[in-house]
């Protein structure tokens, strides 16, 4: 926390040292919004393309932008698109409505953390890039290793845009998992008028949400401002016992700076709770129903199934020791800041420079049946406790000759991740007895393993953008990647491990030459055609003894360590797209094309029962993937003022992504080759109807996904479904010191059907069933009321 008060100490000193310096400035805009619905494309500039490094501020006037101008294929979510949905959800659900994208989760607010699953053409998003204002996430995995979880970095009403680069992200994204793109979230600016807003959510599952912001509005003639906003949040399952309880806090501090320059201070943090939902597979669900649960509060039931006495006909399952546990909970403390300077030096030069920090602690842990405890008890309360603190910097500079604008840049990340596993004394089964699950555990009787990860990374960029033509231009650059992550072994008890020593060792990723190449021809008013090729690679993510994620250092012998860092190759790509994009007052519209060369595929392959499951690092070889995206936005009454506000959105993608090489698992052959890809479907439907006038707007969401395979071998399907949600809103406008009183009303799965979300959350198997499935919630109502002052 040392790290965060000086940043906070340091931005004061620069507002103030700013101030004395200075004389007026032209303050930059805040954020508004406007009755928008559906998305929509703005039309290209002409000249440039949008730059990566230094993106321009957010439109509120755009729910997504089909990149016009851009040489890659990128879409921008507002943040209006994000007021449509239910307060409280996460931006990463926001992008569920672009081509290409898939996003899942147990709960409609995708606040349970370890059952969001996201894709984009076939990628998941340990496979993207993602970052806060430049700042690196990491690769969103559960743990977090390298990062923030996105919903924990970020308040979702703070957030001003979303920008999706669905192939390839920018050259200067800081990111060692940029294969299939990159996400890059931007928070609003504070506003130039003090003030500030209040919304309170009610809905289904006891939802209570209180979400609190105030900007104080330009405090002096240079324009430095702030924001602080407050959210906190408690929601029940939809089905069992237990919730989620989160607190979470951001500031915004912008200083102006003379010469269209300025420097900001981000920060967050945040404390947070979630109940799991268990985890099932198509046996238990076709057996015990999707409302099938954990067995919390009732712990003489957990503590009898331990003993093998089943009360809740858990036999009708083929497992029925593993159809549920007592309970299972994830705990998580957290900080994020960045300071960043964003300089114009010249009329030809600007620089962009981010210093960032932040530090992650947590607990997780579920009451595992096949282990006894000390005192006489059935089973354990087993905990795994991550945690990992980081810092860095990432500066680019930008400069402008004649028709070249020549970019670079370099980041650099020091990550030490931290994780610890402990084993706890389940109480003995008394008359009455209640045991709290949800709470930080003391006393351990055994710490079977512990490691500690050092990564360094670095990684430069530099890329020329040349306008041949005022409609034509080309973007050529490359990216060096280095990433070396190293070891400490701070726990080893051979009674739970099995193994003398545990394996041990470091490994390195790297490549000198990453390059990407792209370009764009409007060749005529209304009409873009563009490409992009491009090179990638990801990184070894580092996880302890027999855990998730699947990892080098996760085998069961150093002998298998040393033959892996011998043969074992980074996850590369090369991919290839092209696109047209059209752009008219009543229509605008995308369609593209991509194929995608994965080389060194490395999965968690999982066998065994749940609670003995093994996940095994594997190169599974590589993967051909192919794809087609068509989306567009009709508005045909634009001339009618009342009608100007209706729109229809539709989008359509094909993913076929196949597996290329057949593999050995524990000495069985599989013949997987020419398989689809498990969790990713290869069809998706996305459409929205939308309407507003003057305070009134509705919008109604739908969407198809076609089936998708659980196994490698593609015996276990999950069938496809369509999902529907309806959102409206009223805002009354000012009524006294109010402004803006705003009502708003979702409900999620409108049609209330039955489907699963989440696959393969905890690995997938090669073959036949197993327990990595989520259903999704079902009908669900929420109400907000929102106001300004």
């Amino acid at each position: 926390m040392k790290r965060v008060f000086c940043l906070l100490t340091s931005a004061s000193a620069l507002a103030l040292a700013a101030t004395q310096a200075h004389g007026q400035v032209r303050p930059a805009s805040g954020v508004q919004t406007r009755p928008a619905a559906v998305p929509h494309v703005a039309p290209p500039r002409k000249g440039t393309v949008l730059r990566a490094a230094h993106p321009p501020p957010a439109s509120t006037e755009e729910i997504s932008v089909f990149g016009g101008g851009s040489t890659r294929q990128m879409t921008s979510v507002s943040a209006r698109m994000i007021e449509q949905l239910a307060p409280g959800t996460t931006v990463l659900k926001a992008l569920n409505r672009l081509p290409g994208v898939n996003f899942q989760s147990a709960d409609p607010f995708g606040a349970y953390e370890y059952s969001i699953s996201l894709y984009v053409r076939g990628f998941s998003a340990a496979q993207l890039g993602f970052t806060l204002d430049d700042i690196p996430l990491g690769d969103q995995t559960y743990p977090s290793w390298n990062g923030l979880a996105q919903n924990r970095a970020v308040i979702s009403e703070n957030v001003g845009r979303a920008n999706v680069s669905q192939g390839a992200g920018a050259l200067g994204v800081a990111a060692t998992s940029a294969l299939g793109g990159a996400i890059q979230i931007y928070t609003a600016d504070p506003s130039n008028r003090m003030g500030g807003t209040l919304q309170q959510t009610f809905g289904s599952n006891d939802t209570f949400r209180t979400f609190a912001r105030f900007n104080s509005g330009r405090l002096n003639r240079s324009g430095t401002k702030f924001a602080l906003s407050y959210a906190h949040t408690t929601l029940d399952k939809w089905k069992g016992a237990g919730g989620n309880i989160a607190d979470q806090v951001n500031f915004k501090l912008v200083q102006p700076i003379r010469n269209e320059s300025k420097a900001s201070l981000f920060f967050d943090w945040d404390q947070s709770q979630q109940a799991d939902y268990q985890d099932l597979s198509l046996d238990d669900i076709s057996a015990l129903g999707q409302r099938w649960d954990n067995y919390f509060p009732d712990y003489a039931a957990a503590y009898n199934a331990a003993l093998g006495i089943y009360t809740h006909g858990e036999t009708r399952a083929s497992d029925p020791k593993d159809a549920a546990y007592y309970a299972g909970n994830t705990i998580r403390r957290d900080f994020l800041s960045g300071l960043t300077f964003d300089l114009r030096l010249t009329d030809r030069l600007r620089s962009k420079t981010t210093f960032y920090g932040s530090g992650e602690s947590g607990e997780s842990s579920w009451w595992n049946p096949y282990v006894m405890s000390p005192n006489g008890a059935p089973m354990i309360q087993r905990s795994t406790n991550p945690s990992n603190e980081r810092f860095g910097f990432l500066s680019s500079g930008e400069y402008t000759l004649g028709r070249n604008t020549i970019e670079g840049g370099v980041w650099y990340e020091h990550n030490t991740f931290t994780q610890l596993r402990y084993y706890y004394n389940a109480p003995l089964l008394t008359p009455g007895i209640q045991v709290d699950p949800f709470v930080w555990p003391t006393g351990a009787f055994a710490e079977p393993w512990g490691y500690r990860f050092n990564t360094n990374t670095f990684q430069f960029h530099l890329q020329d953008t040349f306008r041949v033509t005022p409609n034509i231009t080309l973007q050529a650059g490359f990216r060096s990647l280095y990433s070396r992550t190293s070891d400490q072994i701070l726990a080893n008890d051979p009674l739970y491990t099995g193994l003398p020593s545990l394996p041990s060792g470091s490994m390195t990723a790297a490549d000198a030459f990453l390059p990407q190449f792209s370009g764009r021809w409007r060749f005529l008013p209304q009409h873009e055609l563009f490409f992009d090729i491009s090179k990638n690679m990801r990184t070894f993510p580092p996880s302890g003894f027999s855990s998730t994620p699947a990892s080098p250092w996760s085998v069961a012998t150093q002998g298998q360590f040393d033959q892996l860092k011998k043969t074992l190759h980074p996850e590369s790509d090369w991919v290839y797209e092209a696109g047209y994009r059209f752009t008219s007052p009543y229509f605008v519209g995308l369609l593209s094309a991509y194929r995608v060369d994965f080389s060194n595929r490395q999965q968690a392959l999982t066998y065994g029962n749940f609670a003995f499951s093994t996940s095994i690092l594997t190169n599974v070889g590589s993967v051909q993937t192919n794809g087609v995206e068509a989306s567009g936005t009709l508005t045909p009454f634009r001339h009618i003022p009342w009608l100007r506000m209706l729109s229809l959105y539709n989008s359509i993608s094909y993913n076929r992504s196949l597996l290329r090489n057949d593999y050995t698992q524990m000495g069985v052959q599989y013949p997987v080759r020419g398989k689809n890809i498990p969790n990713m479907p290869q069809l998706m439907y996305k459409g929205s109807l939308s309407y507003s006038y003057r305070g009134f707007s509705a919008d109604l969401d739908v969407n198809y996904l076609g089936h998708r395979y659980l196994d490698y071998m593609n015996e276990a399907r999950v069938p496809g479904y369509w999902l529907t949600s309806l959102g409206a809103s009223y805002r009354f406008g000012s009524i006294g010191p109010l402004d803006n009183l705003t009502l708003q009303f979702n409900v999620y799965n409108l049609t209330n059907i039955k489907y699963i979300a989440t696959m393969g959350e905890d690995g997938n198997p090669s073959q036949g069933d197993y327990q990595a499935l989520m259903p999704g919630a079902p009908r669900q109502f929420f109400g907000t009321v929102r106001m300004d002052f």
